[in-house]
């Protein structure tokens, strides 16, 4: 099944939705956003422990962040690598996107304590839906290839030790939280996800969460 995955997964930045965002600047209103703190005006370096796709950290990258994707799959890697060159012939605008985009292949548990950022994003595979007709295809092909994410709890633990200012977990919006993970300092709805913000002590008292609603699941 895993192979049939491999040939069915594709991966675009160019086209769909998220060339759409591009274009259009609908990205801009996004919760991932609020989440991490990355604007326009504050250019941040982010670290995506989990660039699946890819799409969030394209979607920092083209709002101004640096960010380093970690895969650990070889295989999604390998696509990632693809779309990322394919994206940044396409123009001038996408190629200066796809500059601020450094992609590594490994273990993020391994390769967070040789890093530094300024937030953190988790985005591991989501548990699945009791309704399976609502789950994207895409998301399907990704989890036939790479599987579930049974270390997740480890991951988490990995990137609150990072040396950043924030980590942030995505994760389904009603989902309970994960066990053995500490309370989130502050939570984002989006409409299907959340995202759990973890200020670090360091530096909580220059990051209150302003504005942002949070939520009481």
């Amino acid at each position: 099944m895993a192979a049939a995955g491999r040939s069915a997964l594709a991966i675009d930045f160019v086209g769909g939705a998220v060339g759409y965002k591009l274009r259009s600047g609908a990205a801009r209103s996004h919760a991932l956003l609020k989440a991490t703190g990355v604007s326009a005006s504050r250019p941040l370096h982010v670290i995506d422990a989990t660039a699946g796709l890819g799409r969030d950290s394209f979607l920092l990258a083209s709002m101004g962040a640096t960010v380093t994707l970690i895969e650990r799959s070889p295989q999604v890697h390998a696509l990632l690598a693809q779309a990322l060159a394919t994206a940044g012939a396409e123009s001038e605008e996408i190629a200066a996107v796809v500059a601020r985009m450094n992609l590594i292949q490994g273990d993020a548990r391994d390769l967070l304590p040789t890093l530094q950022a300024d937030v953190v994003t988790v985005d591991p595979m989501h548990p699945e839906r009791t309704k399976t007709a609502l789950v994207k295809q895409e998301m399907r092909l990704l989890r036939d290839l790479v599987g579930a994410d049974p270390d997740v709890c480890e991951l988490m633990q990995a990137a609150l030790s990072a040396r950043c200012g924030r980590v942030v977990l995505k994760w389904p919006l009603r989902a309970e939280p994960l066990a053995g993970v500490r309370k989130p300092s502050y939570q984002i709805a989006g409409k299907t996800v959340r995202y759990d913000v973890f200020v670090q002590p360091r530096a909580a008292a220059e990051d209150a969460p302003g504005g942002d609603v949070a939520l009481n699941p």
